[in-house]
């Protein structure tokens, strides 16, 4: 290994490789030339290849611009064969709004991103400690603001799949922690919900435990006291009670239920509602795991809590792919426990990404994972924020005549049998139209993997198993935070307002340009509601049509959900499951039967395409999130004007608020479009009610019968109103959020105007920050690509005691 290499090593923070590049003998040309099949080999932990692999990527990008080192012609860089995404090759121009500009990972100077953020995040500490103990609105306001700096988002993967589709054995090796999840021969429970998420401080595997509330499970033991028909939710009540209780279930009466002696193991769901456990290794977390995610034991007499447990939260020391990134396996829709259901609810609907899993062999037949799609995509589509979805084929190394993957002939079968699964996959996609109303097919990709030989590291070809696309998406998601220039930016935005809040002079010129800035609201809050009121009357448009639509096909659709062919005298039981859970129910071996979504669908079919254009779930396009997007009041522009030179800082920090406010609304549209969608369908269900409750209390002979001319009556009697009075619903809904952007861009823009140009009275006992404010605006400007002149140049601080290693490489 050449000192080249040594040197690259230690600017990118990686210095712990230096060993395996000399080992593998990687010298500078070699360098240029590893692939992704080559780094997998040369680093097996996915922490440190992941960060290798993107720096080296973006070396490679900029190698003939940022570094001269590397323009030496005597080296032939090799292109790369990897087919990653290559959004990093796009330079960032100053016209990008700070949040939207991504970091580059080799800065310019002696700095990286990780150290950039650990300086600023360092320097803001001093500052909040500088500021004084004073009851004062304005050093209130610099205080929350410093210490909101650290607030942070995490983006969402869904992972769904039947049990045996390989679903934990994926996550383990995506994520590169073999024995994190139990997988294998044990049957995983398929109500409780698993996040995995990164703890980049502790340095032990956590698993944080929420269990249901006491009162939902009195309830739902009292649910099956009065089952005196011992259907298939009796049969699933029996399960869990012999789980939790042990083989002495029967004897024990409702008001022993909740006996401490039956919850020795776990009185924290007594108290607390959470159990955490904290294990030394991931293998050692996942055997005590077993006994609240698992539903059976190969122990007899082995107890398991799944049926108490809401939520298992296990958190991964130190890994970068799920710095910014959650994982979540969940379960099927249709869940009798409420706080389960709403949690299932909220989850899936904060998913940007979903991977279904499911195994090569039946992908594009297998029934349940297209179910699963079918009765989700609303909730993630319209009703959602899901961005792609990711279909993935486990088990793409098995072949039926040998395992044998060094046989040329196996080898091509494999690759063969591969791509073929996803035309197969990709053409059934295409057959479903309702998916295909929430998400289009450039959303949709297909992956094919093998997490035993990605994990066993014996595989040929980077194609046989697509592991590493996988770990790229997580990178991806990650890389899209911005965590570093976000925070950098408003540290930067609030040094200025302090900096500009020390100066007294210039009372005329930040009289004149508050007047200015006023003004431009004004025209910019008009344009809002302009665009605003236009959607709100292709709304009403779309509504009224669907409205007389519903009110013809109401009965025909009732009628296919309450009289489904084939349906015999036992169909009583499932009608009787559907009434008990308000309209919805999943049966153990069927698709999902919810009568107030069949009854809203001519409602939701009229919505769709214009409310998908409105909220779409792709960038900050649309009626609201486009005018958001647009709204300025022209600070940068004015920066760069002499007559503005004595409010430059001012300005500064004007243009963070507004950007800083553009995210805070851009928020507030994602969660409340997901209530508007759903408004439709709450208020059938909320409207139909009243027969379900009147129904599910009919017993003995001819309750069928009963329970239909009920519900069938009806929606007779309450058709030529339910449906305007869920229209009227989601245009309310619709108004109040047009009502609350403009009045939230007003009142926070107009506080800051007056905020940075009057704050006279407080100038003095503010500290001295110039000099934070210029390291921080070279940090700025190193992440956005730009130079600072040396007129402009701070004089740097040294490093705290302690940190010089932690913040600069």
């Amino acid at each position: 290994m050449d000192d080249f290499v040594r040197k690259r090593l230690t600017k990118w923070s990686l210095s712990e490789l230096t060993q395996t590049c000399e080992d593998h003998e990687v010298d500078k040309e070699s360098l240029y030339c590893l692939e992704d099949r080559d780094i997998a080999d040369l680093i097996p932990k996915v922490g440190p290849r992941s960060k290798f692999r993107k720096r080296l990527k973006l070396f490679k990008e900029e190698q003939s611009t940022t570094d001269p080192e590397t323009s030496d012609s005597s080296v032939e860089v090799c292109p790369s064969t990897s087919k990653t995404n290559d959004k990093g090759k796009r330079r960032l121009d100053s016209s990008q709004s700070p949040a939207s500009k991504r970091p580059r990972d080799d800065i310019q100077g002696s700095y990286t991103e990780e150290g950039i953020l650990s300086d600023v995040k360092y320097t803001m500490r001093c500052v909040l400690d500088k500021l004084p103990n004073k009851n004062d609105e304005f050093i209130k306001f610099l205080k929350k603001n410093i210490k909101d700096l650290e607030t942070e988002k995490s983006e969402l993967i869904g992972v769904f799949g039947k049990t045996g589709a390989g679903k934990s054995s994926l996550i383990n090796a995506v994520i590169g922690v073999k024995d994190l999840l139990p997988s294998g021969k044990i049957r995983a429970c398929t109500s409780v919900m698993i996040k995995v998420e990164a703890d980049m401080k502790n340095p032990k595997y956590e698993a944080d435990i929420e269990f249901i509330t006491k009162e939902d499970w009195e309830e739902e033991f009292n649910h099956f006291h009065g089952d005196k028909e011992k259907g298939e939710d009796y049969q699933d009540s029996v399960e869990k009670l012999s789980l939790l209780y042990g083989k002495e279930w029967k004897n024990i009466s409702p008001e022993n239920l909740m006996d401490e002696i039956h919850f020795r193991e776990i009185p924290e769901f007594l108290s607390s509602g959470r159990k955490t456990l904290t294990r030394d290794t991931a293998e050692d977390l996942s055997r005590e795991l077993v006994k609240y995610t698992q539903s059976k034991s190969n122990e007899e007499d082995a107890k398991r809590y799944w049926p108490l447990v809401k939520c298992v939260t296990v958190r991964v020391p130190n890994n970068p792919l799920l710095q910014h990134v959650t994982l979540v396996d969940l379960p099927g829709n249709g869940d009798r426990n409420k706080s389960r259901d709403t949690m299932w609810k909220k989850l899936v609907g904060s998913c940007s990404t979903v991977w279904i899993v499911t195994d090569i062999n039946r992908a594009a037949s297998e029934k349940e994972p297209w179910e699963i799609l079918k009765e989700s995509c609303s909730q993630l589509g319209n009703g959602g924020e899901c961005r792609q979805i990711h279909f993935i084929c486990t088990k793409s190394d098995h072949c039926e005549d040998s395992d044998d993957h060094s046989d040329p002939e196996v080898h091509a079968q494999i690759l063969e049998q591969n791509e073929q699964a996803k035309i197969d996959v990709k053409a059934e996609f295409n057959k479903l139209k309702d998916v295909k109303k929430h998400f289009s097919e450039k959303c949709f990709k297909v992956f094919t993997v093998s997490s035993k030989e990605f994990l066993r590291k014996k595989r040929l070809d980077p194609n046989e198993t697509e592991i590493p696309k996988l770990q790229d998406v997580l990178q991806e998601l990650n890389d899209s935070h911005s965590e570093t220039l976000n925070y950098v930016s408003r540290a930067r935005g609030i040094l200025s307002l302090m900096q500009g809040a020390r100066s007294s002079e210039g009372a005329d010129i930040k009289k004149n340009v508050r007047t200015g800035l006023e003004k431009e609201l004004s025209l910019e809050l008009h344009k809002v509601n302009e665009t605003m009121e236009a959607t709100r009357k292709a709304f009403e448009g779309c509504l009224s049509g669907g409205v007389e639509n519903s009110k013809r096909a109401c009965v025909e659709l009732l009628e296919s959900v309450i009289y489904p062919n084939n349906s015999g005298s036992a169909f009583h039981r499932t009608l009787k499951c559907v009434v008990e859970k308000g309209g919805i129910h999943k049966p153990k071996n069927g698709e999902l039967i919810n009568v107030n979504m069949k009854l809203a669908s001519c409602l939701t079919d009229s919505i769709d395409e214009e409310f998908k254009k409105t909220f779409p779930n792709e960038g900050n396009s649309g009626p609201f999130n486009g005018v958001i997007k647009a709204f300025s009041l022209g600070t940068e522009e004015k920066m760069t004007k002499k007559e503005y030179e004595n409010v430059k800082l001012q300005l500064t920090f004007l243009r963070t608020e507004e950007e800083k406010m553009k995210t805070e609304l851009n928020k507030i549209i994602r969660d409340r479009k997901k209530t508007i969608y759903s408004s439709l369908t709450t208020k059938i269900e909320e409207e139909m009610k009243p027969c379900y409750d009147e129904a599910k209390l009919f017993e003995g002979e001819g309750t069928l019968r009963n329970m239909r001319e009920t519900i069938e009556e009806h929606l007779h009697l309450s058709k030529d109103v339910m449906f305007d009075h869920a229209k009227d619903t989601m245009m309310k809904q619709l108004r109040d959020l047009m009502s609350e952007i403009p009045e939230k861009l007003k009142s926070t823009m107009q506080k800051s105007i007056v905020r940075s140009l009057e704050t006279y009275g407080v100038s003095q006992s503010l500290p001295d920050v110039s000099e934070e404010l210029g390291e921080v605006d070279k940090h700025y400007n190193d992440l956005m690509g730009t130079t600072v002149s040396p007129d402009d140049d701070a004089t740097p601080r040294s490093d705290p005691p302690g940190q010089a290693a932690a913040v600069r490489p």
